[in-house]
């Protein structure tokens, strides 16, 4: 088997990892091609002694660290400064990133530890202070989209908990629709496939295109909506999921959301 048939399953996954890092489906995907191009260009140094997985992902981090990758925008000269400034304030917090390796990606903390080249002592420490800024997070409004009972009664208990409020539970697109024009959320969770058979993903478009929010989907075929070849999920959630994993999500979909509004 080649190298890229063995990473072809895991890039859905990297390119989750990479948009939640950095808050974009095309600033994610650059950084995914980055890897790839280095992959090719040089595939003797691809870390053969780990897992491919974990081989992947430390290509990746090591482009992420260097943060020079052209997302492919088309700016002029005058915007290069603008630019260079955006790029420094997406940039992932540390502790973020492992939270994000370790809630959302569901690496150990040791493998954390030789992807962000730390120990795993650090990471267990990033880790725990990710969470307390999590905690001090301002509170959301937060829409929950899902047709579901069970998984809409725990995500709406694991939003509760993290000091959110929820404005409500909707099962159908226009159910959705109607609430979020009635009672504008900060955050929507949405599922993909809704009671009536319609889509979550036509919901949120519809409500986008009345109001900006970040949005964080959920499904159990995440590898369907992340191809990088079309507008997809910057958020995404695997079912079924680990409340860590939503925790986490939650906080890195709101984290980006505060870093666009003025101070």
């Amino acid at each position: 088997m080649s190298l890229g048939q063995e990473l072809a399953p895991h890039l859905p996954f990297l390119r989750r990892y990479a948009r939640a890092l950095t808050g974009t489906q095309q600033h994610g995907d650059a950084y995914v091609r980055a890897a790839l191009e280095a992959i090719v260009a040089a595939p003797g140094d691809f870390p053969r002694d780990v897992d491919v997985r974990l081989g992947l992902y430390r290509t990746f981090q090591r482009i992420w660290a260097s943060a020079n990758v052209d997302d492919g925008a088309d700016i002029g000269a005058a915007d290069e400064v603008n630019v260079a400034d955006a790029r420094l304030a997406r940039i992932t917090p540390r502790s973020r990133q492992a939270l994000l390796l370790t809630q959302l990606e569901g690496f150990t903390n040791e493998d954390t530890a030789y992807l962000m080249e730390a120990d795993a002592y650090e990471v267990d420490s990033l880790v725990q202070e990710a969470i307390s800024e999590i905690e001090r997070q301002t509170r959301a409004d937060v829409l929950i989209i899902e047709d579901e009972p069970i998984i809409a009664m725990d995500l709406e208990t694991i939003v509760r908990d993290l000091g959110h409020n929820v404005t409500g539970v909707a099962v159908t697109r226009d159910e959705a629709v109607s609430q979020a024009l009635a009672q504008r959320p900060g955050l929507v969770l949405a599922d993909i496939q809704l009671a009536d058979d319609s889509s979550g993903i036509d919901a949120v478009k519809d409500i986008l295109a009345e109001f900006n929010v970040p949005v964080i989907f959920i499904t159990a075929f995440p590898e369907r909506l992340l191809t990088g070849e079309r507008p997809e999920p910057t958020f995404l959630i695997t079912k079924p999921f680990q409340r860590s994993t939503v925790k986490a999500a939650i906080s890195q979909a709101l984290f980006f959301d505060a870093a666009t509004v003025p101070a």
